[in-house]
C-alpha cells in the first residue's frame, strides 16, 4: 500500500542552524558527535531503515539548549533531543521498562495519535468514519472499545517482555505505513524507534541460532522478518538498535543487507576539552562538593592527556578531584586512562608496558642503535607522509629483540599498549574485542602497539586458516595500512619466526616497510658483551687476552646467553670473590641447550626477510649469498626444522 504521509521530516545534521553561543560561552558545537551526521545522512537518504548504533553507546553526549548552556545526557536522550521535530514521533524501548514517547505535540497527544491509528487500522476505516459508525452501531462501538483496550494492554505487557515488545513495535510500523480507503495514513507521523540493549534482545550467542533459547530465536525471527520486509525498508519509519558492538548482535540481523551500522566513537580532543570546560563552569554544588577542580596544567593539557577516556570516566575523575579537594595530577590522569582502557578491553587482552630502560642500557648492537636513533625514531615520531606504520623485528630466540625495542618504545615517550591475546574462544568475541581496540586506538592521539610472539598472535589468511583467524589477520592488516591511523599508531611486532607472519602483513605499506633483524653479537659487539659480563665480577678492567679467552669459550652465545652467564657469575661471586680461572671454569661447565639448528633457521629467515642491506652483517651481500641462505633454509626444513 502507498504511504500517503506528509513530507518526511529530515533529521538535522551539523550543517543545520543552531543556537548562537552566548558571549564568552563555550561553543557547544565542538562536542557534536560525528556519528549523528552519518546517521542523519543514512536516514534522510533512505539508505536503510534499520541501523545499529555501536560503540560508546553508554557514554554522555552534549545536548545544547536555546540559551547555549546545555547539558551532558545519555545517548538516547541526545538522540531524542536532536530528532525533536514536527512530523516525527520517537518511541524508546528499554528491556525492563515501558515504551516511552516523545513528540512535538506532547506525550498525551502523541499517544492519542498512535491509539487512534491503531484502532482505525484494526477496524479498517479512518478514525472519523469509525467514530460516526460507533454512534449508531453498538457492534462498531464495541469493536472500537476492544481495539482501544488492545492497544493499552499491549503497552502494559511490553514491560519485561522483549519478545512481545518487538512484535508490538513491528506491528506499529505496519500500521504507520498503511492507509485507509482514501489513501490517508492511519498514523500521521513517521516513527523513529530506539531499542536499547539490542545485544541482549538479539544476542549473538555462539553464532548458531539452534543453540539459543526459544525466546531469543523468536525475537531474532521477528527482527529478521521486520528489517527485511520490503514495505518497511521502502517506508519512512526507522529503527535504531543500540549495542556496545555490532558483533554482539546476532548475525542473522546484523548481517542483513538492509541493516547498516554507525560507529559511535570515543570522544576526541575537542569533545573532551568541551566537557572539561563545561564541567569547570558548573556551580561547585553541581560537582557534589564545595571544591573546585585544580589542574596541574591547563584545560588543553588535561584534554590531551585524557585521550582514551569516555566522558563518563572523565566525569568520575573530575568529581573525585572536586570531592577530595586534591589537585588533579598528570600521573593520576595517565593511571586513569590505563585503568579505563584495560577495563574496556580486558586485562587478558592488553597491558600497558612501562619500559624502565633506555637504549644506553642496551649492550652491543652498535649499528642497530645508530639506525634507531638516526632514522627509526624520527620517522616514528613523525605524523606526516614520512611516518612509518611500524616495524617487524625478527631474529633467533634469545637475541634480545624485546629488550631492545622496549627501549625504543621508551625513547618515544608514548603510551605503549601490549597486545597479549586478542583471540577469544567464544564465537564473535574476537570481532568484538577488535572493534573496541580500534575505537581505543582512534581515541588515543599517538600510541605504540607492542606485540611479542607476533606470529602466534596473527595467523594467516589462507584457506587452511580458521575463519576467525583470517578475519582477525585481515582486520589487523587493514589497520596497519589505514591512512587515518598512519603517524598515530606505531606497530612493533616481535617474532623469532618472521616467515610465519602473513605475507600481507609483511608487504610494504605495513610493517613490511621495515623488517629489522636482531642477530647474535659479532666482533666488537661480542667484545662489549664479554666486558659487560666480566665487569660484574672482576675488580679490574679485563685485558685483551682475557677477552680473547672468554670469546673462545662463548662461541654461539646469544644476548640472552650472555645475560644468563652474567647472572650465574654474580650469584657465585656472592659467597666468594671469583678469580679469572674460576670464571673460565664456570663457562666451561655450562652446556648450551640443543636449539642451535632452530636458532640457525630463525637467523636465516631474519636475514632473508630483512628489508635493509645496511642492517645485515654484511651490507654488501650478493644475490648468490642470499640464494645460499635460501638453500640452507630448505635443507633445514627437510630435516624437520621450522
Amino acid at each position: 500500500m502507498s504511504t500517503a504521509k506528509h513530507d518526511s521530516p529530515m533529521l538535522p545534521d551539523e550543517g543545520s542552524e543552531k543556537p548562537k553561543p552566548a558571549a564568552n560561552a563555550v561553543d557547544p558545537n565542538v562536542s557534536a558527535k560525528r556519528f549523528f551526521n552519518k546517521l542523519a545522512g543514512i536516514v534522510n537518504a533512505g539508505q536503510s531503515r534499520s541501523i545499529i548504533l555501536a560503540g560508546e553507546v553508554h557514554d554522555l553526549f552534549f545536548s545544547p539548549t536555546a540559551d547555549s548552556t546545555g547539558s551532558y545526557v545519555p545517548l538516547v536522550d541526545y538522540i531524542c533531543d536532536r530528532c525533536r521535530m514536527d512530523g516525527l514521533t520517537i518511541l524508546v524501548y528499554e528491556q525492563n521498562g515501558p515504551v516511552r514517547l516523545q513528540s512535538m505535540m506532547g506525550a498525551n497527544k502523541g499517544w492519542d495519535m498512535l491509539r487512534q491509528g491503531w484502532v482505525s487500522w484494526k477496524a479498517g476505516v479512518d478514525h472519523d468514519t469509525l467514530v460516526l459508525q460507533a454512534l449508531t452501531d453498538k457492534n462498531r462501538a464495541s469493536e472500537r472499545q476492544h481495539w482501544e483496550q488492545d492497544f493499552e494492554r499491549n503497552l502494559r505487557e511490553v514491560v519485561g517482555r522483549p519478545t512481545f515488545a518487538l512484535e508490538f513495535l513491528r506491528q506499529l510500523t505496519l500500521c504507520s505505513r498503511s492507509t485507509d480507503a482514501s489513501g490517508k495514513s492511519f498514523i500521521r507521523d513517521n516513527l523513529l524507534i530506539v531499542i536499547e540493549a539490542a545485544d541482549l534482545a538479539l544476542p549473538a550467542g555462539n553464532g548458531d541460532i539452534a543453540n539459543l533459547g526459544s525466546p531469543d530465536r523468536h525475537r531474532i525471527g521477528i527482527a529478521q522478518d521486520w528489517f527485511s520486509d520490503p514495505g518497511f525498508t521502502n517506508g519512512d519509519d526507522t529503527v535504531l538498535l543500540l549495542s556496545e558492538s555490532v558483533g554482539l548482535v546476532h548475525p542473522r540481523v546484523s548481517k542483513l543487507p538492509s541493516v547498516l551500522s554507525v560507529d559511535v566513537g570515543a570522544p576526541d580532543y575537542d569533545n573532551r576539552k568541551h566537557y572539561i570546560d563545561w564541567f569547570m563552569r558548573q556551580p561547585k554544588a553541581a560537582t557534589g562538593s564545595g571544591h573546585s577542580v585544580e589542574l596541574w596544567g591547563s584545560i588543553d593539557d588535561l584534554a590531551r592527556f585524557s585521550a582514551g577516556l569516555s566522558i563518563h570516566a572523565l566525569r568520575q575523575m573530575l568529581i573525585a578531584s572536586a570531592h577530595s579537594g586534591r589537585p588533579l595530577r598528570q600521573q593520576d590522569v595517565i593511571a586513569k586512562v590505563e585503568s579505563f582502557i584495560q577495563t574496556q578491553l580486558g586485562e587478558d587482552v592488553v597491558a600497558f608496558k612501562k619500559p624502565e630502560h633506555s637504549l644506553d642500557d642496551v649492550i652491543g648492537f652498535t649499528r642497530l642503535k645508530n639506525f634507531v636513533r638516526d632514522e627509526l625514531l624520527p620517522r616514528f615520531r613523525s605524523t606526516g607522509a614520512d611516518a612509518l606504520p611500524g616495524a617487524a623485528v625478527a631474529g633467533p630466540i634469545g637475541g634480545g629483540k624485546t629488550f631492545i625495542f622496549e627501549a625504543v618504545a621508551a625513547a618515544l615517550d608514548l603510551p605503549v599498549l601490549e597486545l597479549k591475546n586478542i583471540r577469544s574462544q567464544w564465537f564473535g568475541q574476537t570481532d568484538v574485542i577488535f572493534e573496541k581496540l580500534r575505537r581505543v586506538l582512534q581515541a588515543l592521539d599517538k600510541v605504540v602497539i607492542f606485540v611479542d610472539e607476533a606470529d602466534t598472535q596473527f595467523g594467516g589468511v589462507g584457506a587452511d586458516a580458521h575463519a576467525t583467524e583470517r578475519r582477525l589477520t585481515g582486520k589487523v592488516q587493514q589497520m596497519m595500512s589505514d591512512p587515518a591511523l598512519r603517524g598515530h599508531v606505531i606497530w612493533l611486532l616481535m617474532t623469532a619466526r618472521i616467515h610465519r607472519l602473513s605475507p600481507d602483513i609483511r608487504r610494504p605499506g605495513r610493517v613490511g616497510d621495515l623488517i629489522i633483524p636482531v642477530l647474535d653479537p659479532e666482533d666488537e659487539d661480542r667484545s662489549a658483551f664479554i666486558r659487560w659480563v666480566l665487569s660484574s665480577v672482576l675488580n679490574e678492567t679485563p685485558n685483551d687476552e682475557q677477552i680473547k679467552r672468554i670469546d673462545d669459550l662463548t662461541q654461539g652465545y646469544s644476548a640472552a646467553a650472555f645475560a644468563s652467564l652474567r647472572s650465574n657469575l654474580k650469584a657465585r661471586a656472592v659467597s666468594k670473590p671469583l678469580a679469572f680461572d674460576d670464571i673460565s671454569t664456570v663457562i666451561h661447565d655450562q652446556l648450551p641447550p640443543d636449539i642451535a639448528s632452530t636458532r640457525r633457521y630463525q637467523t636465516l629467515q631474519a636475514m632473508i626477510n630483512c628489508t635493509r642491506r645496511s642492517l645485515l652483517p654484511d651490507p654488501d651481500v650478493t644475490d648468490e649469498q642470499r640464494e645460499a641462505w635460501s638453500r640452507e633454509v630448505r635443507e633445514l626444513e627437510a630435516r624437520g626444522i621450522s
